[in-house]
């Protein structure tokens, strides 16, 4: 029996560093980002208020304003255009994917996406065929409510472009516009709280974002009340710190060490145990023979 206690231990410490080296920082590919360096078309400063007055229309052809999103819940805000030829699409794909990988919060009931085009000729018609792709491909019963497509008038979106720091160019060559890729994290009063540069959504690094964003409108779990104090975020590079993840892998890796020695050490003392009672029986067997005689 404590042998499988010791084993079900072991297979849970296994499975915790390789939570953690999976969560390692990787380095972004140069697919990531436009021609441009990315530093310049995409730099938020965390606490940023956004425009809560800012005026869209949403995917239903609704006059919204970004005020009327988070309050109760914090929300992930994806500046994109709609007909991108490749960085959007593969923004909203990557999103998608790291959001499925968060099993305990979902779309719509802890936190809300809103992506906003910055291209001002798109129109609603297009923002709803958005919504409902990506609703489908997140997949996840009752979260389509909380899936929000903007489009607007130029100087609008200008407005919410310059207050998080991210810059668009349009490029009269390639006829397509240059900027950077990256979502953003912001608190339920609207605030800016974490974001992330380039292509990398895990769904960790997700899910911390999400609970330290939502101040207590999330209620956060044993993972990640475990997790939080392990992680610090790199403001200047937009990911959690890679110094504190080693120091955490080093840690995982030296408890799991431990836990072998023990198990090892249990083995062993068990089997000396048995060897102790298997003499002593057999030297009982040799008196009773001897008795006998």
């Amino acid at each position: 029996m404590r042998r499988v206690a010791l084993v079900a231990m072991l297979a849970a410490f296994v499975g915790a560093a390789l939570l953690l080296v999976r969560a390692a920082p990787a380095k972004r590919s140069r697919s990531a980002v436009t021609d441009i360096d990315p530093k310049k078309l995409f730099r938020p400063r965390l606490g940023t208020e956004v425009p809560a007055d800012a005026a869209f229309v949403d995917e239903e052809g609704r006059a919204v304003r970004l005020g009327d999103y988070g309050k109760d819940r914090p929300y992930i805000l994806v500046p994109a255009y709609l007909r991108c030829p490749s960085l959007c699409n593969e923004v909203l794909n990557d999103l998608v994917k790291g959001l499925r990988g968060i099993a305990s919060y979902q779309v719509g009931r802890d936190y809300d996406v809103v992506v906003v085009s910055f291209d001002a000729r798109e129109k609603p018609d297009l923002a709803k065929a958005k919504k409902a792709a990506y609703a489908e491909e997140y997949g996840r019963l009752g979260s389509a409510n909380g899936w929000h497509f903007l489009t607007g008038e130029q100087a609008e979106i200008d407005r919410l472009l310059e207050a998080v720091g991210y810059k668009v160019e349009w490029d009269e060559r390639r006829q397509q516009f240059l900027h950077a890729s990256g979502v953003i994290v912001c608190t339920p009063r609207g605030s800016v709280a974490r974001y992330f540069p380039g292509l990398d959504y895990r769904p960790l690094y997700l899910r911390l974002a999400l609970t330290e964003a939502g101040r207590g409108t999330i209620s956060a779990g044993i993972i990640d009340q475990v997790l939080l104090p392990c992680f610090a975020f790199d403001e200047t590079k937009g990911q959690y710190s890679a110094a504190v993840l080693t120091l955490v892998r080093a840690g995982g890796l030296a408890t799991l060490g431990l836990v072998v020695l023990f198990w090892v050490m249990t083995a062993r003392s068990g089997a000396r145990g048995a060897s102790k009672e298997e003499a002593a029986l057999a030297g009982a067997s040799g008196s009773d023979l001897s008795g006998g005689d």
